[in-house]
């Protein structure tokens, strides 16, 4: 069923959002605040509203002032990525700025050859970061269950071990723990799909008839399947310079890195969403701004 069938247009667009201000959150997960609209698959709060983004976004052109998502574009393959950032692109105002914030595969590349180099030569330390950042490269790419390697390796792991992974993925380790979870430190749960009742007795109807008729091993294919659908996959990897040509290419300008606290977006620093009081949430992330230009380029008229 297409999400907009559950969207209320009307509520959405009404709420308060700081005044003549409009911010977009997009893929909030267990981080958004009542001066943004705040969108996720699964709304687990009144400040959130339901929407699959992959459907598109629900908006008119030049709708928002600010559009925010943290960790959602890895989810999707880079043309469904694309078609994401070209909506973004439509519903700001012109002046309007994007922050996006991604895995950062660049940082990510140059610490595994470094730690790749130092565990060669035996040093114990780089032996013991390798395993992880290794994991961090290609885990969430590759896993065929929920949580996969990271998530196992987080249960088990060494109180020598913890301040590195720490300084990787920061509070999410202790959300982990605290929820007894061994799924992705990197996803938050809201993201992964969660099938309503009927679709769950279909699911397991079909898993009854494919045991049936193809047995077990086609029956583990189509369990992979379903997993890789439900949204905890990473797709693809972002470093700056595939990011600013994607942006380029859509048309938004002044595309530059920041932190996790500087923003152009105003009074960012306020809302908590990629840091509180100095902590930055997700330490492994690339974060980056650009801009819709004030006066867009005439189309050309049809040939």
């Amino acid at each position: 069923m297409n999400h907009l069938a559950h969207f209320d247009r009307t509520r959405a667009l009404s709420r308060p959002n700081s005044g003549a201000v409009a911010r977009l959150n997009i893929g909030c997960g267990r981080r958004f605040h009542a001066d943004w609209l705040n969108l996720d698959l699964v709304a687990n709060d009144p400040l959130v509203i339901p929407c699959d983004v992959s459907q598109g976004l629900p908006f008119a052109d030049n709708t928002f002032d600010a559009v925010y998502h943290s960790h959602v574009l890895e989810h999707f393959a880079p043309d469904d990525g694309r078609r994401l950032v070209e909506e973004c692109f439509r519903v700001l105002k012109p002046g309007g700025i994007l922050r996006i914030v991604v895995p950062d595969l660049e940082r990510i590349a140059k610490l595994y050859l470094n730690l790749h180099r130092k565990a060669w030569d035996r040093e114990a330390e780089a032996e013991s970061r390798y395993a992880w950042i290794k994991l961090e490269l290609l885990d969430q790419m590759v896993r065929q269950q929920s949580g996969g390697m990271m998530g196992r390796y987080m249960a088990e792991l060494q109180p020598d071990r913890e301040k590195f992974v720490r300084s990787r993925i920061g509070a999410e380790l202790d959300y982990c723990r605290q929820n007894k979870q061994v799924e992705s430190a990197t996803t938050p749960r809201t993201m992964v799909a969660q099938t309503a009742g009927s679709s769950r007795w279909r699911e397991r109807v079909c898993r009854r008839l494919i045991k049936w008729l193809m047995g077990k091993q086609v029956l583990r294919t189509f369990d992979e399947a379903i997993f890789r659908k439900n949204g905890e996959i990473h797709r693809w990897m972002y470093d700056r310079y595939s990011l600013r040509q994607l942006c380029e290419s859509i048309g938004f300008v002044q595309f530059e890195c920041c932190s996790a606290i500087d923003s152009r977006i105003a009074d960012f620093g306020t809302f908590n969403l990629d840091a509180c009081q100095g902590r930055v949430f997700k330490p492994d992330s690339l974060f980056v701004e650009c801009e819709k230009p004030r006066k867009l380029a005439p189309t050309p008229p049809a040939s």
